[in-house]
């Protein structure tokens, strides 16, 4: 074998390196992610944590436990960004809970998910009655709702499939997605929907119901992507689809669950 000398690259003129911890049965928002966040302004990587085929008060009570050792999985090179995808995890166990694990096994700038994300993505459109729509069970669903409510949002729709098990939910039709959300828009006095589940496949709902209702249309993994990208200074997409992206309106403070907010 035949020695032969290199050198090491610098880091400096690289694009933000943004972690996100992915649920072991998610299908979705990877690629979500992927389509959302072009390959030239980040540098995306993903782990995996352990969650049960059913998504439940106790499977993600478990997840918790295992937080620490999904983060510890992505490079120990430092981060810009983690990204914990999960948004009734994060509204389960606790949005400060899951920022100090996260900060406590890898060294990152900053730390989001999906529930501190909506309320900044609604406090930057200035939002303030929401409707929900998610594939949880009611144990699940009526958490997220009132993690809204505690940060002094309105929430006078919410509308679920009634849906626990993860693989079914990756599979609910985005049709089925957009018809709950206009029988939101339709139900409640909101200015604002909200498609809830990181599993869900919303993104190419986003435009059709944004036209169809009048109303700005946010999800999941749309508002992890934007605020990731928000808080890392990386810019999304050109196509990425939703008036979030577009509107230029004056960001509005919501009071805060989350320990990190973008500026």
């Amino acid at each position: 074998m035949t020695g032969f000398p290199y050198r090491l690259a610098s880091d400096e003129t690289a694009p933000p390196r943004i972690g996100v911890v992915v649920l072991q049965v998610d299908e979705t928002i990877e690629q979500d992610l992927r389509r959302l966040l072009p390959p030239d302004a980040v540098r995306l990587h993903i782990t995996r944590i352990a969650s049960g085929a059913e998504l439940t008060p106790e499977t993600i009570a478990r997840m918790a436990d295992d937080l620490d050792g999904a983060v510890r999985l992505l490079p120990d090179t430092g981060f810009d960004v983690i990204a914990y995808a999960c948004t009734s995890g994060t509204t389960l166990i606790g949005a400060g809970r899951v920022t100090a694990k996260v900060r406590g096994a890898r060294d990152t700038a900053h730390v989001t998910e999906p529930l501190s994300a909506a309320l900044s993505a609604l406090g930057h459109i200035g939002a303030r009655s929401v409707g929900i729509v998610s594939p949880y069970i009611p144990s699940v669903a009526e958490p997220i709702r009132a993690a809204f409510q505690q940060a002094g949002l309105e929430v006078p729709m919410s509308i679920s499939f009634g849906e626990k098990i993860e693989a079914r939910v990756a599979r609910i039709d985005p049709y089925s997605v957009f018809e709950a959300g206009r029988e939101a828009t339709r139900r409640g006095d909101i200015d604002c929907l909200f498609l809830s589940c990181t599993n869900l496949r919303t993104l190419d709902v986003i435009p059709a119901l944004e036209a169809e209702t009048g109303l700005p249309v946010l999800s999941s993994n749309q508002v992890l992507a934007w605020h990731a990208a928000r808080l890392a200074g990386a810019k999304v997409s050109a196509d990425a689809p939703g008036r979030l992206f577009t509107d230029d309106g004056e960001t509005r403070k919501l009071p805060s669950i989350a320990t990190d907010q973008a500026p």
